[in-house]
């Protein structure tokens, strides 16, 4: 390569995005509002590998789903010949898991996962070709009591993450002979509108009937409208199932529309389904979806067992924190060290140390290509920083065996604007003191939070 010729920059791929630090705060505040929510209902975090064999997801989400037909990234493992897939979605996996590691042996398991998942789908905004969801999937209750608690644990969660108008809608799709019942009449009545139907629908007609019911094409509305509803086609027993979730949920005032028209578009889902819908994000409206899904275990070649679960979109459920004007603040340290000098800078890194194992965050100033090692520079990078304090180590705090400590912040002001009345503010403290100087000042601050931190370890 000549010398002057640039190398060529290589970008990621498309619908594939980078989560830079900026986000990482609101990304944190919605993992951590999750976990601290699914643990207190008693579910325990599972993780599966983000591959999984092909056939798992053709056998599981049924081969003429969208998924399955063209959005699925598969492969063939050049090493050994093994059809691979990218996970598409997560339910597959953890039934899988439960099956190999016999799971429910002991009794029922409540399990929740978040991480990525992969569909090459048109990007949009919200929607990606990689993309994060959470969900919960409780394996081997049968009553309608698990489906009640999954979605109360799911409004507990809007709440705890102060999102507003994210409304339930909830529907029945019966047993499997209640829905071939369903299914007949509905081929017929599509059949004999059949001029109406466009291209899609008409490429589903006999494969996957239900999803017609789902379309968002204007044209077909009023005609889907009049379709066979399948909640008049449900059993006693089914029909039971779908009052008793309506029941406890009335019973602890959650709100919810019955639509008839909600179906999920994978194949193995019975009885109730649920949908939460917003209209802040434009018409891509689901931020959670989920039902019970009791064939799967049989499915996938384990033991007739129940289950139910859900799973929500976490990149759509970021929208909405923002729009709801969620700011997480970012924050990088409380202490900011500053040192000018070889034997200040090798100061700095034991009182660094200390401060850690006191349970504060320390930036320690580094040599950068960009900027000076002045006190200027270094004490511009500490205000930049979004730290409280400033320790300043030079020439004469190596002399007095010192530090001199610089408030940065106002009290409990945690915004960058500096009031100048506390801000400013310095002394000079022992160089074995400092630690606990400091721990006084922010412990002592009337229970201030300084930057947003939760995790200042030590008590009064």
């Amino acid at each position: 390569m000549s010398e002057n010729k640039k190398a060529e920059k290589i970008v990621g791929v498309k619908g594939m995005n980078d989560i830079l630090p900026a986000d990482a705060a609101l990304w944190e505040l919605f993992e951590n509002t999750v976990e601290s929510v699914l643990k207190s209902y008693g579910f325990q975090k599972i993780r599966t590998p983000i591959v999984e064999p092909t056939a798992l997801f053709a056998r599981g989400l049924g081969a003429v789903t969208d998924i399955v037909e063209k959005e699925m990234y598969s492969f063939t493992d050049s090493m050994n010949g093994d059809n691979l897939t990218l996970r598409p979605e997560s339910t597959a996996g953890v039934v899988r898991a439960a099956i190999e590691h016999n799971l429910t042996y002991d009794g029922p398991k409540r399990l929740w996962y978040s991480g990525p998942m992969f569909r090459h789908e048109r990007p949009q905004r919200g929607r990606y070709r990689q993309f994060h969801q959470v969900g919960a999937e409780a394996l081997g209750f049968t009553g309608p009591d698990i489906d009640a608690e999954l979605i109360m644990m799911c409004q507990r969660l809007w709440d705890d993450l102060g999102l507003q108008d994210v409304q339930l809608q909830l529907n029945s799709i019966g047993d499997a002979e209640e829905r071939n019942r369903h299914r007949a009449d509905l081929i017929a009545y599509f059949e004999k509108h059949h001029d109406l139907l466009d291209s899609d629908a008409q490429r589903r007609l006999h494969s996957n009937p239900l999803r017609i019911l789902d379309t968002k094409n204007p044209t077909m509305q009023e005609m889907v409208n009049g379709a066979p509803q399948l909640l008049d086609y449900l059993g006693e027993e089914s029909r039971a199932h779908f009052e008793g979730v309506q029941k406890i949920l009335r019973h602890n005032n959650i709100p919810f529309a019955i639509n008839p028209r909600l179906v999920r578009g994978i194949d193995y889902y019975n009885r109730t389904v649920f949908e939460w819908v917003t209209d802040q994000l434009g018409a891509q409206g689901t931020v959670c979806g989920g039902g019970r899904y009791d064939p799967l275990v049989e499915m996938f070649g384990g033991k007739p067992t129940p289950a139910c679960g859900f799973a929500m979109g976490v990149e759509r459920l970021l929208e909405l924190m923002r729009a709801n004007g969620e700011q997480a603040t970012r924050n990088e340290c409380d202490v900011y060290l500053v040192h000018q000098g070889e034997v200040a800078q090798l100061q700095s890194f034991i009182l660094a140390e200390r401060l850690r194992n006191a349970g504060l965050d320390v930036v320690l100033h580094c040599a950068s290509s960009n900027a000076g090692g002045s006190f200027k520079s270094q004490m511009k990078r500490a205000d930049a920083s979004g730290a409280a304090y400033a320790i300043i180590i030079g020439e004469d705090e190596v002399t007095n065996h010192t530090a001199t400590v610089k408030t940065l912040r106002a009290d409990g002001d945690g915004d960058d604007n500096l009031d100048k009345a506390s801000a400013g503010n310095q002394s000079v403290v022992p160089f074995d003191a400092v630690s606990d100087y400091l721990v006084d000042q922010i412990v002592g601050d009337d229970g201030h939070d300084h930057g947003g931190h939760q995790h200042i370890h030590y008590h009064h």
